[in-house]
């Protein structure tokens, strides 16, 4: 599923396109995604007025005029492309999973396209988006102000789980998935099932610092392709070709001194990757 990173591409990709533009024509393509679209979804999106296309932990959040959000989830597949005029649908992507399109009146096309069918589409009252459903127990930003020391002392304090448990808590910090924790806990050298409550405030500091790191570099490199992701313009990301524990289960250890393996544990279903010497 992306992360926070491969959302902000997308972001990226789209804002140039849509902000200040029309949506001329809405139509969609089947009744649901993951849900059923919203009552009247396409009249509510013809002839509305792109203000803004923002980001939220992994949804995408485009504002309109008149005065609803788009919300957009991608799920383990969902892709925008933009197709410019006369052009045709993606040549890598199969027409026949383009569940949503947008005509603008700069007369590119907005085409969502989901295989699986896990992502979705809501309309909510720009307003009221801190109490969506959606969005209304999200934790910080890890880019943002409010992810702090002091947050994360709060988030940690007398709790016993494991780090990697609550790192995937999105009430926590919001946007973080199994890749970018995995990459974050190998950069702090802490081990994925160390106890919260046991991280001093020397580790939780430098946990912090590497989370902002590492979804930076992601960022600036465009996100990490795995399976189906791409962004909006078809091109894919390529922090995965630098991950330095996710995917890399019995390899050396990045970093020369160490003499260490990657290894690979399940937690809750999913599989943290670590280093055997780096991370305790």
């Amino acid at each position: 599923m992306p992360e926070l990173p491969e959302v902000e591409t997308v972001r990226t990709g789209l804002a140039p396109f849509m902000e200040g533009e029309t949506i001329i024509m809405a139509k969609i393509n089947r009744p649901n995604l993951r849900f059923a679209f919203p009552h009247r979804f396409c009249d509510r999106l013809t002839g509305a007025e792109v203000l803004q296309v923002r980001r939220r932990a992994k949804y995408l959040l485009i504002d309109l005029n008149r005065g609803e959000t788009l919300i957009a989830h991608l799920g383990m597949s969902g892709r925008f492309s933009i197709v410019p005029p006369g052009d045709d649908s993606p040549e890598d992507t199969n027409p026949a999973h383009d569940h949503v399109e947008f005509t603008l009146s700069n007369d590119h096309r907005i085409l969502y396209n989901d295989p699986r069918r896990f992502g979705f589409m809501d309309l909510a009252n720009s307003a009221d988006l801190e109490s969506n459903k959606f969005l209304a127990d999200l934790g910080p930003e890890p880019l943002g102000n409010a992810f702090s020391s002091a947050w994360l002392a709060e988030q940690f304090a007398d709790k016993a789980r494991p780090v990697k448990t609550a790192l995937l808590d999105q009430h926590v910090v919001a946007g973080l998935g199994n890749i970018y924790v995995c990459e974050a806990l190998f950069c702090a050298g802490i081990h994925p099932k160390t106890l919260i409550k046991t991280i001093g405030p020397k580790r939780r500091e430098r946990l912090l610092v590497c989370i902002r790191e590492v979804i930076a570099e992601a960022i600036a490199a465009g996100g990490s392709t795995l399976r189906d992701y791409a962004a909006v313009d078809g091109a894919l990301g390529y922090f995965q070709h630098r991950f330095s524990v996710y995917g890399r289960e019995s390899k050396p250890c990045v970093r020369e001194a160490c003499p260490g393996t990657i290894k690979r544990l399940v937690q809750s279903g999913r599989s943290s990757f670590y280093c055997s010497r780096c991370q305790h």
